[in-house]
């Protein structure tokens, strides 16, 4: 049997539990996808079945897992916890089953994966060598891209991506989570001070993705909500101020620094703001070992938008080859480390 995230199961299940585990697998296509409509289409069943589905859930565990509105759905805080938990056993499912059919067959084939480049240079590209060595019988082609790659028509086993997903048919596995702070070096803060609060941006030289790169909502920060729904001091600065984050007194809202200098490719930023031309708005994956090394400096980190994800994706077949599937749990493993963002891949 067949089911939304794309693994099988047994029909020797008794119902109640097939009724548990659906409503697992739910869950976390609701979450991952955003939505209960785009959840239902990627199952082929109608909203109102996924809905009562949550409902259900919610009702077993006596806790609220999603916070639902006509504009937007957003997990609670044991919800996100609930989300990491159900993705691991539902994986662990899948390499149960993975296991027995397999037969102990050596894993074997060409794997092609793809990964945004400049993430895909640091934290993809040198774990590519470590899995060969382990399974020295498959061959890998790893692409790096920053366009999102048709992976159906141009024949992927997998695609390392970077943020919130596009609702696809694409059947998708959270790795870690990809916190943006902003950071500048230590002499620059010196000669030009330190931002107390994001519309103090508006000072400062800000080193920015050109307005032909793929960052049009600008940079987003997590502030205290006022009267009206709506940050005052925010709307004078230009925010775009959504309709909130589903953390009760504080909503996200995205702004758009200028400075002298904008650049069209990240890592050009990246080195810009080291070299202490401005202040940079980048991924922890980027510059965590920077900041451990005292390079950069991190400001207005109390106002962090919360963490989307970096995530493994892959084509909704019914049958991975072993050579995907441990592939996936190969980066899971690594990416999960405690010490593994601040060091890089080392």
């Amino acid at each position: 049997m067949r089911n939304s995230s794309g693994f099988r199961h047994t029909a020797f299940v008794s119902c109640g539990a097939m009724d548990r585990l659906t409503q697992l697998e739910t869950f976390v296509a609701v979450a991952t996808r955003g939505s209960l409509t785009a959840a239902a289409k990627a199952e082929g069943v109608a909203p109102a079945i996924v809905g009562r589905r949550i409902d259900a859930l919610e009702e077993r565990l006596g806790v609220k897992l999603l916070l639902r509105t006509t504009r937007r759905l957003t997990l609670t805080h044991e919800g996100s916890a609930f989300l990491e938990d159900c993705q691991r056993l539902l994986t662990e499912l899948a390499n149960a089953e993975a296991s027995v059919s397999a037969g102990g067959v050596k894993a074997s084939g060409h794997l092609r994966v793809t990964a945004p480049a400049g993430f895909g240079r640091r934290h993809v590209a040198p774990l590519v060598p470590r899995f060969h060595e382990l399974h020295p019988e498959v061959t890998i082609s790893l692409n790096l891209s920053d366009r999102v790659i048709d992976m159906a028509g141009e024949n992927f086993d997998c695609a390392v991506r970077v943020g919130d997903l596009p609702d696809s048919s694409l059947v998708s596995m959270r790795l870690a989570d990809n916190r943006r702070r902003c950071v500048a070096t230590p002499e620059f803060l010196r000669r030009h001070g330190v931002p107390q609060h994001p519309t103090d941006l508006v000072r400062f030289a800000c080193l920015t993705l050109s307005s032909d790169a793929s960052q049009t909502r600008g940079w987003a920060f997590r502030v205290p909500r006022i009267a009206n729904g709506r940050h005052e001091e925010g709307a004078r600065a230009g925010a775009t101020v959504p309709a909130g984050d589903g953390s009760e007194g504080h909503e996200v809202i995205h702004l758009k620094p200028s400075g002298p200098l904008d650049c069209s490719d990240g890592q050009v930023l990246h080195d810009w703001c080291l070299a202490g031309h401005g202040i940079a708005w980048r991924s922890t994956w980027e510059v965590e070992a920077e900041i451990d090394a005292g390079l950069l400096v991190p400001v207005l980190d109390r106002f962090a938008a919360p963490p989307n994800g970096i995530y493994a994706v892959f084509p909704q077949r019914k049958h991975l080859p072993l050579r995907v599937r441990l592939w996936l749990d190969f980066l899971k493993a690594h990416y999960a480390r405690p010490d593994y963002w601040g060091r890089g891949a080392g």
